[in-house]
């Protein structure tokens, strides 16, 4: 899909007309007029044509990229989406009302049939992103990519490989599947004890709610009304998935863990929100399987310390 005209472009801008300083009309006949109205209807029936080509114009893959203040990382990663996303992948990037240069580099970008950039001129967080890239996207899979390089795209292949296969509609990457490269331990046990208690709330069987490497059927997500603006789009889609009785499959993604003074953004505030977005979204049954997990963290907390004094 082409880059899409600026929002404050006007219809008479776009045709090229100029209404400044327009002497009044004389007088018309009513041939005139009628020759007018079947110009306007059938400039309006090409426009119409224009749009539903546009609209059946389907991708077999959307990565929806929530961007704000990457200036650095962003063209690094756009260019990875070239180099590893199959062909037909369709790239929507919704620049958050950046304030380090990085909407003024989307703009000049040349305009792309596969790129759409969405340019916000306030922050509203990365759930509203989200929630806008949805709405441009028109690929039957749509996932979710990070601006910065803490994810690679190449590993989305993994993460949207169950769902081609027919195996899956939504899967998520996993950093904890396998060895993490996570080198920080209060961020481990925060996503750690996140995931837990998401799982208590929704009946799922995570090791990784809170990863950004996230695919789905396109036709589903976009039936979702998402609510939530910042972090806490996380455990409402996760909610929201677990309300329609959909597993949520995992698979290892990789993780390159950056620090706050490289740029990282989520912080222990987030976390707070999360969990009330976690009792926002709860299914349920959420009190027996919080119980249960209660349980099993118990029974395994002598294991755990055991190892630890190890």
């Amino acid at each position: 899909m082409s880059q899409p005209s600026h929002p404050t472009f006007s219809q008479s801008a776009a045709t090229g007309v100029d209404h400044r300083n327009t002497l009044p009309s004389p007088p018309q006949g009513p041939s005139d007029v009628i020759g007018r109205v079947e110009q306007t209807l059938t400039e309006v029936e090409h426009a119409c044509r224009a749009i539903g080509n546009e609209r059946n114009s389907a991708f077999g893959l959307s990565v929806i990229i929530p961007v704000f203040n990457e200036r650095q990382t962003l063209p690094k990663i756009l260019d990875r989406i070239d180099e590893v996303m199959p062909e037909g992948t369709q790239t929507v990037v919704v620049d958050d009302a950046s304030t380090d240069g990085t909407a003024q580099w989307l703009a000049a970008l040349p305009p792309r049939a596969d790129r759409t950039i969405l340019l916000r001129g306030r922050n509203h967080g990365k759930g509203s992103a989200v929630r806008m890239g949805m709405r441009h996207s028109r690929g039957e899979i749509v996932a979710i990519q990070d601006a910065d390089t803490e994810y690679d795209p190449i590993d989305l292949l993994d993460v949207i490989a169950p769902i081609q296969q027919g195996e899956a509609e939504v899967v998520y990457g996993s950093r904890y599947l396998e060895q993490s490269d996570d080198p920080s331990l209060f961020h481990r046990l925060g996503n750690w004890a996140l995931t837990a208690i998401s799982n208590c709330m929704t009946g799922q069987r995570l090791t990784d709610m809170e990863t950004c490497h996230k695919a789905f059927r396109g036709e589903l997500v976009r039936s979702i009304r998402i609510k939530e603006c910042r972090f806490g789009f996380e455990p409402e889609i996760t909610g929201k998935i677990a309300e329609r009785g959909i597993a949520i499959a995992e698979v290892p993604t990789g993780y390159q863990y950056r620090s706050y003074e490289e740029g990282k953004k989520i912080t222990w505030k987030d976390g707070i929100a999360a969990l009330a977005c976690m009792w926002r979204y709860r299914n349920a049954g959420w009190l027996w399987r919080a119980v249960a997990g209660a349980g099993r963290v118990l029974t395994r907390l002598p294991s755990l310390a055991r190892n630890k004094v190890a």
